[in-house]
């Protein structure tokens, strides 16, 4: 099995979603993780602030999960690291277009569209393989194949 399809199925056994990952040099395994929109722990009291968010124990338990699953499937890696996404976090499948619409993000293009990359405003949606975007009123289409990145914008 592929290292992403073998990620996306531990994890979502495990209750988290793969956001991202990522091989870096000397045989680093980056795995960055959360939880899907609206799922609790069982063991998470509803008052715990940290709910929606991921904690060091969550890392603990992926990362302890995932070395033990690389050994029996043989995956080629020095040293792992699991970890949130951050408040910038990527948004990288079309599901989070839709979760995390009215949001702010930042998109950085491959190539220009009206002779610029970077595009930054509020998350409409997606729609026809176009990302949504309102930008003090204008509303601009971006198409899906020419993202390079998009990324939340933490609001301060």
């Amino acid at each position: 099995m592929e290292l992403p399809a073998l990620l996306e199925t531990t994890l979502s056994g495990m209750g988290y979603e793969l956001v991202a990952w990522e091989r870096a040099g000397r045989g680093l395994l980056r795995v960055f993780i959360d939880r899907p929109d609206g799922h609790v722990p069982q063991d998470v009291s509803p008052d715990t602030p940290a709910q929606g968010g991921i904690t060091i124990d969550d890392c603990v338990a992926v990362s302890n999960q995932l070395t033990r699953l690389f050994a029996v499937e043989n995956v080629d890696y020095d040293r792992l690291e699991v970890s949130s996404p951050g408040l910038d976090r990527p948004l990288t499948k079309p599901g989070d277009f839709v979760r995390f619409a009215g949001q702010m993000i930042n998109v950085k293009l491959r190539v220009p569209q009206d002779n610029r990359r970077k595009f930054s405003g509020k998350l409409l949606g997606l729609e026809d393989n176009k990302v949504q975007l309102d930008m003090d009123g204008n509303v601009v289409a971006l198409d899906w194949n020419n993202l390079d990145s998009v990324r939340l914008k933490p609001d301060f």
